[in-house]
């Protein structure tokens, strides 16, 4: 028996060893490979809109400059469709490798609230990286559409006085132009009518013409056809004056105190990422947007250098979904299906 048995002995004792020997090596592996990041290929940062929008000119710099800091290929997929969740359902079933990351906007703080079955959880599935744009939101007037109006407090007046009569011009019903106009409405007690376009390229050409009175938008589009007289700033929707247009007042000194609104971009991770490697992408985003070519070309957008990272940054997205949830409710904006 002892020649059947003691060979089975040592040989679960041998599993055992090279068990524990396994185990030993895994807890080092980890480590290892996230040292090793990212020298094992390339890295994808998905952009949920089409090429070429507002999410791009601020994507495509940062990811260029990484792509020199970390000696590693950065690349941008667009994957656009259904507002942005589309691309933001197809990141959060991502490996969480630390070779995929998420381009989110503001307007998928807007999304939850909005659509009533998306295939994503902004809070569960991304880990909140860094803020990488944020242009602030203006307001936009047509002088061609109704000249008398010169200022802020001369449109709402005019809005107050004509109920129904001032439409607003947007990118697309639930997009952060339209919970813009929704939020302005609100806070200035007036009825404004929406008009949604599909996309803000169109809606931006028939304010420019004059066939609608007024648009909440971005100051990188708005702000050059302010610069040209095509448009009126009437408000920075931002605490502050934009260097772009500085004598274009905020909208707290314009009259309409708390309109605050801004079309931020930013990273987000995989959430099951390793904390070493979201700790290292926001170091890296940081050191990126401190360089001289990153702060110009920002400044060319219209957006101030952001510091908005990590908790400070998860904090303030919970904030947001919480704010335009509420602006859409009070305002009752019909949900998407």
């Amino acid at each position: 028996m002892k020649r059947r048995t003691e060979p089975r002995r040592l040989s679960r004792r041998a599993f055992t060893l090279a068990a524990l020997a396994a185990a030993g090596l895994a807890g080092t592996a980890a480590p290892a490979l996230a040292q090793a990041w990212p020298s094992a290929r390339p890295i994808t940062l998905i952009n949920p809109f089409p090429a070429g929008g507002g999410t791009d000119a601020f994507a495509r710099p940062l990811a260029a400059q990484l792509d020199q800091q970390l000696n590693q290929r950065v690349l941008i997929e667009n994957r656009g469709g259904a507002g942005g969740t589309l691309g933001a359902t197809q990141a959060a079933k991502a490996a969480p490798d630390g070779y995929t990351f998420f381009v989110g906007a503001a307007h998928h703080t807007i999304a939850p609230a909005i659509y009533p079955s998306l295939g994503y959880d902004l809070q569960k599935d991304f880990v909140p990286i860094a803020v990488i744009g944020a242009p602030p939101q203006v307001v936009s007037f047509s002088p061609k559409a109704l000249p008398e109006v010169k200022t802020l407090k001369d449109l709402i007046a005019y809005a107050k006085a004509n109920p129904g009569k001032i439409n607003f011009a947007s990118a697309g019903n639930g997009t952060t132009h339209h919970l813009a106009g929704e939020l302005f409405k609100i806070l200035a007690g007036v009825d404004l009518v929406h008009v949604p376009y599909r996309g803000a390229g169109p809606a931006m050409q028939d304010l420019v013409a004059g066939k609608v009175h007024v648009m909440f938008d971005g100051l990188g589009s708005s702000a050059p056809q302010i610069q040209g007289g095509s448009l009126l700033g009437l408000a920075v929707a931002a605490k502050e004056r934009n260097a772009s247009i500085p004598d274009v007042p905020t909208a707290a000194e314009a009259g309409l105190p708390g309109y605050e609104v801004s079309t931020w971009y930013a990273v987000f991770a995989i959430r099951g990422t390793p904390p070493e490697i979201v700790k290292r992408m926001q170091d890296e985003i940081a050191r990126a947007l401190q360089m001289p070519q990153i702060r110009e070309q920002w400044a060319k957008n219209g957006s101030p250098v952001p510091n908005l990272m990590g908790t400070d940054f998860e904090k303030f997205v919970d904030s947001e979904i919480k704010r335009w949830g509420k602006v859409v409710a009070d305002a009752k904006v019909p949900k998407i299906n």
